[in-house]
């Protein structure tokens, strides 16, 4: 699973949670779970919370930078 935000970065599910990297490839950081993630989205009318699926539960977390529906 994959998403872009607004400034051009990479959301990709990977190890840990979801690993957040810039357009010229360099990981700016990892939103750690304590789940192995299964899906995300950005939601809400503003697109600025990523809403996480995970084995057992969905968590959500507010983001600087909207995402690209």
């Amino acid at each position: 699973m994959a998403g872009i935000d607004t400034k051009g970065n990479l959301y990709e599910s990977g190890p840990g949670g979801i690993w957040v990297i810039s357009p010229e490839g360099k990981l700016l950081g990892k939103i750690l779970t304590p789940e192995l993630v299964a899906n995300f989205c950005f939601g809400d009318p503003d697109y600025k919370t990523l809403y996480i699926v995970a084995r057992s539960s969905v968590y959500k977390i507010r983001l600087n930078t909207a995402g690209i529906p």
